[in-house]
């Protein structure tokens, strides 16, 4: 079931053909796409994802260190920052997580937290080794949260060049 989800979800969005862009919006919603082809394996590509404190920017944190976050791969893992005084932040949940095709984690990132209704942040791939399609997505419902579409896509657009360029060559980035 959670294989299909991924191949549908990939299929679609790769038929367009774009790199980065806002998909749709309405008043009420958007959705966000992202995508590049590397060589690579979806090995790399689950793995990075669990490194997040490595290639997250650590401008769009709490403590401004991208080495606070935390992403276990599991299904119900927490998307964590933790702060030096023990407090901790809950970013997103893990809710699916295939490693052949990807993972999907409910996450109602920055100023989408207490508002979005759903907040579902997608990394998948597909293709074979050495040719390999990394594709993120972002699917943002809630009350008048069309007019984040802009801001949070320029933010998630620098997550995700960050992240494939993890995935690539495993560059870590400092808190910036």
């Amino acid at each position: 079931m959670i294989r299909a989800l991924f191949a549908g979800l990939t299929l679609s969005l790769l038929a367009s053909g774009a790199s980065a862009e806002v998909v749709s919006r309405t008043a009420d919603g958007f959705v966000l796409r992202y995508e590049t082809t590397l060589e690579t394996t979806s090995g790399d590509a689950l793995l990075a994802v669990g490194e997040v404190g490595r290639w997250w920017n650590g401008s769009h944190t709490y403590s401004g260190s991208a080495a606070n976050m935390t992403l276990p791969l599991q299904v119900g893992a927490c998307l964590c920052e933790a702060l030096a005084d023990g407090t901790t932040f809950e970013h997103g949940r893990v809710v699916a997580l295939d490693p052949e095709a990807g993972v999907v984690l409910e996450a109602p990132l920055g100023p989408l937290k207490g508002r979005a209704t759903q907040a579902r942040l997608s990394f998948g791939w597909s293709g074979a080794n050495r040719g390999l399609t990394l594709l993120m997505t972002f699917v943002v419902e809630g009350p008048g949260l069309g007019a984040f579409a802009g801001p949070v896509d320029g933010v998630m657009s620098d997550q995700f060049a960050r992240y494939a360029r993890h995935v690539e060559n495993g560059e870590a980035y400092d808190a910036q």
